[in-house]
């Protein structure tokens, strides 16, 4: 599990002129917390972070040196910039579900030769236990062919009864579109610009 440290933030100083000194403002929010806590990150470990956690993931954050296992609750982006402004933690209790998402990942795409793969979810809602909570649901489409598609029902997680998948089960996820463009007519058009 990956850890990031992090330092209580003072909320004398603006999130600007935090930003500006190359840092990443969030808070800490959980049940067993009196309160939140206003954290601040420097802006190069969120991006190392980020590399390899994303929304939903399970990491340990440390606030000086005290140490709380947390799931990234929400990432803010600048788009302008292009960079992380605001980054929110839910610190975990082993025995309460959280509400999470888990990121959808679709592999051997390559293999996909007739039809176009269209992706409708890139996650899935669920409640589950820390331990049992994911962040990453990957989906083999390499054996997918043209008219099927898988639905979240379809999908071993939702099987598993530690989790509760919030996501409609109804849902399509990924389906293999037919072709559209009928090759017989590019040959035409070819061999009427040849003549």
């Amino acid at each position: 599990m990956n850890t990031l440290k992090a330092e209580k933030r003072s909320m004398d100083i603006k999130a600007k002129k935090l930003r500006r000194e190359g840092f990443v403002t969030g808070n800490v929010f959980g049940k067993k917390l009196a309160e939140s806590i206003p954290v601040k990150i420097e802006k190069a470990a969120i991006e190392k972070l980020l590399k390899t956690s994303h929304k939903g993931s399970q990491i340990m954050l440390d606030i000086d040196g005290e140490s709380y296992q947390v799931l990234i609750k929400d990432v803010e982006y600048n788009p302008l910039k292009g960079q992380v402004d605001e980054i929110d933690f839910q610190a975990l209790v082993s025995d309460e579900k959280v509400h999470s998402v888990a990121e959808i990942e679709l592999v051997e795409h390559e293999k996909v030769v007739y039809g176009v793969l269209e992706q409708f979810l890139e996650e899935i809602q669920l409640r589950a236990l820390p331990a049992a909570l994911v962040d990453k649901i990957e989906i083999n489409v390499g054996e997918l062919k043209v008219g099927e598609s898988i639905k979240v029902k379809d999908l071993p997680i939702y099987q598993n009864k530690d989790i509760d998948i919030l996501t409609d089960p109804e849902a399509t996820i990924v389906t293999i579109q037919e072709v559209h463009n009928a090759p017989e007519a590019d040959e035409e058009a070819e061999e009427s610009t040849e003549a």
